[in-house]
């Protein structure tokens, strides 16, 4: 009786295995593309009033690669 929930969660895990490992196995995200985004923001934060777009152009290649 007291093993009920535990029976019960037992039951649920197995009937979403395949799921579960499929959401680990093939996980996306866009970490990487949030942190390109925070880069340009720092330089262009540091660069306000600079009128020359290709100077922050060129700082965003040369700090996000």
């Amino acid at each position: 009786t007291g093993l009920s929930p535990l029976i019960k969660l037992a039951n649920s895990l197995t009937q979403w295995t395949e799921p579960i490992t499929l959401m680990w196995r093939f996980s996306k995200n866009n970490a990487v593309t949030e942190g390109f985004h925070r880069k340009m923001k720092l330089i262009q934060r540091r660069a306000y009033g600079f009128k020359n777009f290709d100077n922050y152009r060129l700082r965003v290649i040369a700090q996000c690669g």
